[in-house]
């Protein structure tokens, strides 16, 4: 049995020991003996929850400055706390972010709006007059310091 097939049954018991030797495998450059199958796997994988991770802390990020900006009924007993958030979505997201990421999200801003908007919506009880479309950049979004006007 070679060791590609031993990987690929450890694989399906033990993925994590199966990352390790894999890693191991690497280092040593011993290509040919890498359980190419499930790497790809596991690589599409981690590139995705990757891309989720981003795309979920921008949408966090946008839910809580739509919150602080127009929901003046409940702003005096949470705006610190939604600001406290946006700070650490931030804080979250910029220690992920690369060039293609951001890139990515300046794509998704529009999407991210709107899933973020169906979720304030519900939060309000549909009380609140949301703008339709994203009032925020990129830029915006992105920069720590950045908190809209309140209404």
């Amino acid at each position: 049995m070679t060791v590609a097939t031993n990987l690929k049954q450890l694989y399906e018991t033990d993925d994590y020991l199966w990352l390790l030797k894999t890693i191991d495998l690497l280092k040593q450059k011993q290509l040919n003996e890498l359980d190419l199958e499930n790497l790809i796997e596991e690589l599409e994988y981690m590139g995705s929850e990757k891309r989720n991770a981003v795309k979920s802390l921008l949408e966090q990020i946008i839910i809580h400055l739509l919150l602080l900006q127009f929901w003046t009924e409940e702003f005096d007993r949470n705006s610190y706390h939604w600001q406290g958030e946006i700070l650490s979505f931030r804080t979250q997201l910029q220690d992920r972010l690369t060039t293609n990421f951001k890139n990515y999200l300046g794509e998704e801003v529009n999407s991210l709006y709107q899933r973020a908007l169906k979720k304030v919506k519900l939060k309000t009880k549909f009380q609140v007059d949301f703008p339709v479309e994203c009032p925020y950049t990129l830029e915006q979004l992105l920069d720590e310091d950045y908190l809209p006007i309140c209404n």
